[in-house]
């Protein structure tokens, strides 16, 4: 076992004397300055942030713009786009962009539209139809802290990225801060033979 000894210790003194301490630093720091490119461009859950004690799963919401809301858990039993119980946000997490100087589907002034999405179906009942929904983030600007609501109603596991809506969307943007959602309509959805 001498000769393993021996081999290690000469390999250790070769790497010592070919590589200074500067150099090892410099190494460290482009891996520091690496991971910290890469985290910005990560999801992160941004749950916590954006709801206030109300904050629920499964159908609750809270609503802390003033608006007033019916209840119903996403039923689609008010015609207001401003509440949460409009039949559009059966998926939504988020603060509405209609209480925020947006429209349903149109981001407010000074924000743009996230590059990725998340998707829903929603039932609306006046119709008897189910729509596909995308879901979109405004990016840009501070979020707008009026009209939360969280219904989770479809939502899959975080590892499932297109059905799980407690991710702030606006990472692919340049500025990823998130505002408020809109909600477009993009079609019937299909119903598969049971």
């Amino acid at each position: 076992m001498q000769w393993f000894d021996d081999f290690f210790e000469r390999k250790a003194r070769q790497v010592a004397q070919q590589t200074s301490r500067r150099n090892a630093l410099v190494r460290l720091g482009r891996t520091l300055l690496g991971t910290a490119v890469l985290f910005p461009v990560l999801p992160y859950d941004r749950s916590p942030q954006a709801a206030p004690s109300g904050h629920g799963g499964g159908g609750e919401h809270a609503d802390t713009g003033g608006h007033g809301h019916a209840g119903g858990g996403g039923s689609g039993s008010s015609d207001d786009d401003t509440s949460c119980d409009y039949w559009r946000y059966c998926a939504l997490d988020g603060f509405l962009c209609t209480c925020c100087g947006g429209s349903i589907s149109q981001c407010p002034a000074g924000t743009e539209v996230s590059k990725v999405t998340w998707v829903g179906t929603c039932q609306n009942s006046k119709e008897s139809k189910a729509y596909l929904i995308s879901y979109n983030d405004c990016c840009g600007i501070t979020a707008c802290g009026r009209c939360m609501c969280n219904y989770n109603q479809g939502e899959r596991p975080a590892y499932r990225m297109g059905v799980h809506n407690d991710v702030n969307w606006c990472m692919g943007n340049k500025a990823n801060a998130y505002h408020c959602t809109v909600a477009v309509a993009l079609g019937v959805a299909e119903t598969r033979p049971g």
